[in-house]
């Protein structure tokens, strides 16, 4: 099957990622425009395959988070991808024990109606919003569906997880010259535009 514009940007990002023998959990994120507005993130916690699990939540983070409409061909000109993959995972001693700027964390709660729910942010969410610890719980806390007044009780209730990830991003623009370079070079793959992480 013919690989369309959007599958060969989405697929690309695995080319700008280490190689890699072992799995991980990972996650995928769109951005779009100068202020590079959040369009989609989606991800998993199980340790995947790098490509069967780029394959997988590339098209899952641009077509199917619920919070957005699905990427649109429009859109592509404007868009910025990247990919985390997550490592260190370790049980914090309690909720405020994670870095802003260093760690990811997920937690685990429950919730009003007595229901066990979890819930992320990755690495650089909380310092990108400017949010403290604090700021930054109980957004998730909110992000998780929780409904009630958050006390200081409560967030001692929680199960945190922090962790660290490793992040390529490419733009769509970067993306199409790096293409071209293929293209006038006769190769298959586009080479690395990035070798670092954040």
């Amino acid at each position: 099957m013919k690989k369309t514009t959007e599958d060969i940007f989405c697929f690309q990002c695995r080319t700008h990622i280490k190689a890699r023998s072992c799995d991980n959990p990972l996650f995928v994120t769109w951005k779009t425009g100068r202020d590079k507005r959040l369009r989609g993130c989606i991800g998993t916690f199980s340790a995947m395959n790098l490509h069967s699990g780029l394959r997988e939540y590339t098209l899952t983070s641009a077509l199917k988070d619920s919070r957005f409409p699905p990427l649109t061909r429009e859109e592509l000109p404007k868009l910025f991808c990247s990919v985390s993959l997550l490592t260190n995972f370790e049980d914090a001693s309690d909720y405020l024990d994670w870095e802003v700027g260093i760690h990811g964390i997920r937690i685990e709660f429950i919730n009003e109606k007595g229901v066990k729910r979890t819930a992320t942010y990755l690495p650089e969410v909380a310092k990108e919003q400017d949010w403290d610890q604090i700021q930054t719980i109980d957004s998730l806390l909110r992000k998780g569906g929780f409904k009630a007044p958050i006390t200081n009780d409560f967030r001692k209730t929680i199960k945190l997880t922090r962790y660290r990830s490793e992040k390529v991003t490419i733009s769509y623009a970067e993306y199409m010259a790096s293409r071209q370079h293929c293209f006038q070079n006769g190769t298959l793959h586009a080479p690395p535009l990035y070798n670092h992480y954040s």
